[in-house]
């Protein structure tokens, strides 16, 4: 390239950015204004509230919006590859890092939501977020695209992307840092990849993001009184699980729940005991469901699977003595052995319900990688198994160590534990949710729940 080429496209550059960032104060001054004329809906703030920006007494931070309304873009199919001296600055660091300690409900999330709320409102009221066009193939760093002008547009809506960087049609480093961050805040693969799922979480427009958030403000407002210093919140949507020990979270684990057709139930209770090695009695739903089905298919499945049959008073039966043409299995008790292959894996935590549910190991690994992971049948799966019961056991049955779980586990006996003191235990629905760092995190309504209350915090569903 020579010098005068290099010049003019220094040139161009630096016209483009300056053009950017004139856009954005625009937008930003629009922002402002109409955050000055938008109340929050009945929501209440800590006494000692302070003003929009800034951080008030207790720790408790105030959103500050970045937001720029996104303009049409051509998307005319045409991928380069970007040069490298173009924003791709390895020092970038992300304006707001996301907070890996706070609890996702804390006695504070009301506050958090509700500042989300205003944030989104505001948003709205500006006429929301345009959506990202789908390309031919992923977007990703090193790309040149016409797509990255409202792809940036987008991540700025939300703060994902610093207003700072400006609008261009490259796919650098900037944006590489801001689409993981949207992609963590959504329970996407944090990869980078701005594919066909990436663009539909974005293209969700933003009332009904506000309206999500409402409604999960009530929600945080019912479990927040009830969590304590320490609990374990398996929360459904986000198939995750928190462990929290005083305030702070100690472990998050990956977890497979319930499918759409079965759903893990929403309660509050308590784990009480462990079981090592555990054997698998099959619920009665599932024997209707899955067990007689696979029997009418293949009569060696209850032997592969080392699943033996008893009646009630504990008398073995064979597979021939039970008509699978009809619900007759249902009447008695199906068992799985422990070891390899077994639904449980090598562990079960148990908590009181009336739903035969459980937290437990699983020996299908696998699931925890994939994105959804709404496959068991009200049981909650949970990756990591270990760390969890470690901490369980050494919080109540301090004789109880890693080393010891582990040796338990390796022994292959059944061992049943019991805690000397239980540990609060949450199966919640928080699809939304703010906090103290000014993230506001989204999944999907996966049991369709969010419709349900759309009147609540004083507020009609905006149409």
């Amino acid at each position: 390239m020579s010098a005068v080429a290099g010049e003019k496209r220094k040139s161009l550059h630096q016209g483009m950015l300056i053009g950017g960032l004139c856009l954005a104060g625009g937008a930003l001054a629009s922002v402002g204004a109409a955050q000055a004329q938008i109340r929050l809906l009945n929501v209440e703030q800590p006494q000692n509230a302070a003003p929009a920006t800034g951080v008030v007494p207790d720790g408790l931070p105030q959103a500050q919006p970045e937001y720029v309304p996104a303009n049409a873009a051509a998307n005319s199919e045409i991928f380069e590859e970007a040069e490298w001296a173009d924003g791709f600055d390895a020092s970038f660091v992300d304006a707001r890092p996301l907070d890996k300690t706070a609890p996702t409900v804390s006695h504070y999330s009301v506050s958090y939501i509700g500042q989300a709320v205003q944030r989104y409102e505001n948003i709205v009221a500006q006429g929301g977020w345009e959506p990202v066009p789908y390309t031919s193939k992923p977007l990703r760093v090193g790309m040149r695209h016409s797509a990255l002008v409202p792809l940036r547009k987008r991540l700025m809506a939300e703060g994902d992307l610093p207003v700072s960087v400006g609008i261009s049609e490259t796919f650098d480093s900037f944006v590489d840092k801001a689409v993981r961050r949207f992609q963590l805040r959504h329970g996407l693969v944090a990869d980078g990849i701005v594919g066909k799922t990436t663009i539909e979480v974005m293209n969700i427009p933003a009332v009904e993001r506000l309206n999500q958030l409402r409604i999960n403000q009530v929600r945080a407002a019912e479990l927040a009184p009830k969590l304590g210093d320490s609990y374990v919140l398996v929360n459904v949507p986000a198939a995750r699980i928190e462990v929290v020990d005083h305030g702070m979270v100690r472990s998050r684990h990956t977890a497979v729940v319930g499918k759409i057709d079965r759903q893990t139930p929403l309660l509050d209770s308590e784990i009480f005991e462990v079981n090592f090695n555990p054997y698998w009695t099959v619920p009665t739903s599932i024997i209707r469901r899955d067990l007689i089905p696979k029997m009418q298919e293949d009569p060696s499945y209850l032997a592969d699977n080392r699943i033996r049959i008893f009646d009630w008073h504990g008398k073995e039966l064979q597979w021939q003595e039970i008509d699978w043409t009809t619900d007759q299995a249902t009447q008695y008790r199906f068992t799985q052995d422990p070891g390899d292959g077994n639904s449980l894996g090598s562990v079960r935590i148990n908590f009181h319900n009336k739903h035969q549910v459980y937290l437990h190991d699983t020996p299908e690994q696998s699931l925890f990688g994939s994105g959804y992971r709404f496959h068991s049948s009200g049981c909650v799966r949970v990756q990591n198994v270990r760390e969890l019961v470690t901490w369980l056991l050494g919080s109540t049955t301090p004789e109880w160590d890693r080393q010891r779980v582990d040796e338990a586990i390796r022994g292959g006996a059944r061992e049943d534990v019991k805690l000397k003191a239980r540990v609060k235990l949450h199966l919640s629905y928080i699809s939304a949710w703010a906090q103290a760092d000014g993230s506001v995190h989204f999944r999907d309504d996966i049991y369709k729940m969010d419709g349900e209350g759309q009147n609540l915090v004083g507020a009609q569903k905006i149409q």
